[in-house]
């Protein structure tokens, strides 16, 4: 995806975890939102999920936080595992199961962990992969809500 691209749409995911189904018009027109790829056998998702999940409580009335686990082998489609992983790191947020690729192919998204920041409009304003960089996420997502830092 490029800056300023619209946020696809949600295909059929193969399960919602902690939500009923969530479309993108659900997350256009009232706050900005955060999407974040990851995997149960990512090292590096485990250890910035602290850092999304500070995210999601600090932001929880200005900020949609959206998980989307992204498989990267055979392994990581069980079900039950990544609800026990997600647990294991109070990934309470909407969790978008993507064991077909669906919105991770519409996303163009190649990377765990993964990290898409959309304006109000549904617009990206911002990416970046990778485990490191909470700082400057922080930023653009202080950014898109209009706090000065």
């Amino acid at each position: 995806m490029r800056l300023r691209e619209p946020m696809p749409e949600f295909p059929e995911p193969t399960e919602w975890i902690n939500t009923g189904p969530i479309t993108r018009e659900d997350l256009i027109g009232g706050k900005p939102t955060l999407i974040h790829f990851w995997s149960v056998s990512c090292g590096l998702c485990k250890e910035a999920m602290p850092n999304v999940n500070e995210f999601r409580d600090e932001y929880k009335d200005d900020l949609n936080v959206i998980a989307v686990h992204m498989p990267r082998s055979e392994k990581d489609l069980d079900l039950q595992k990544i609800k026990e992983v997600a647990e294991e790191h109070e990934i309470t947020q909407p969790i978008y199961v993507d064991n077909q690729h669906a919105l991770t192919d519409a996303f163009e998204n190649q990377y765990v962990p993964a990290y898409y920041v959309f304006d109000e409009e549904g617009n990206l304003r911002h990416f970046q992969a990778g485990g490191g960089g909470m700082k400057m996420l922080r930023k653009r997502v202080n950014r898109v809500l209009g706090v000065n830092q």
